[in-house]
């Protein structure tokens, strides 16, 4: 379960993770809050949150803390880094804790919060990896009919690529346009060179050009 944050001075000193603090503001009357500690109980034994510290304020109790964060109903959950508030989320969604704090431990965050310049920040983006997708959503669940187009194709070659949801960051949304001089997504990169957009990869792909360029 998580860790239950007993005072003020807890708390405090609980949100300066330098990683992510989950705080789960909870009454134990309120069942949807019951529901709300499974799911963080869940994912705190995931590797993927293995450095993600999760809590439970109980709301009521700690009056001052819960007043200071405008919490008015409960299960509220507030995501925490180095001490500051940057999301929270509001009932009992579980695909919605779950999908913001895998959002917030992602690269693209991490990369994000290290305030370097955008046009640094777009290139260690497009040399993440040699197949680089910027979509609108990502290769489990993309949000639009041409970005799930070309996960099927890349899907298809077997080859192996990342994808960066442009949904989570509208300054790489809009700054990619700008530097790649390509006005619309999805955007497909190859060893950091822009390949094109969906027409582009189904010419190649009429032309038998894809896969030699995916392998280059």
């Amino acid at each position: 379960m998580p860790n239950l944050l007993k005072d003020e001075k807890a708390f405090e000193t609980a949100i300066q993770n330098k990683n992510l603090s989950v705080v789960h503001f909870q009454a134990d009357w309120a069942e949807q809050c019951t529901q709300v500690n499974e799911v963080l109980d869940v994912l705190s034994t995931q590797k993927d949150f293995v450095d993600v510290k999760f809590y439970s304020c109980p709301a009521e109790e700690l009056s001052e803390v819960s007043l200071k964060y405008n919490i008015e109903a409960v299960p509220t959950v507030i995501i925490f880094k180095c001490g500051k508030k940057v999301d929270r989320i509001n009932g009992a969604d579980a695909s919605k804790i779950t999908e913001k704090i895998r959002q917030y431990t992602s690269t693209e965050y991490d990369i994000a919060e290290q305030n370097i310049p955008l046009e640094e920040r777009l290139k260690s983006l497009i040399n993440r990896a040699k197949v680089m997708l910027f979509m609108k959503g990502d290769r489990n669940t993309p949000r639009c009919g041409f970005s799930r187009q070309i996960i099927e194709i890349l899907n298809n070659t077997g080859v192996p690529y990342e994808t960066f949801d442009i949904l989570n960051d509208e300054e790489v949304r809009q700054g990619l346009k700008t530097y790649s001089d390509w006005p619309t997504y999805p955007q497909l990169y190859v060893n950091g060179e822009l390949i094109g957009g969906l027409d582009i990869v189904k010419e190649m792909l009429a032309a038998g050009e894809f896969a030699s360029t995916l392998n280059a």
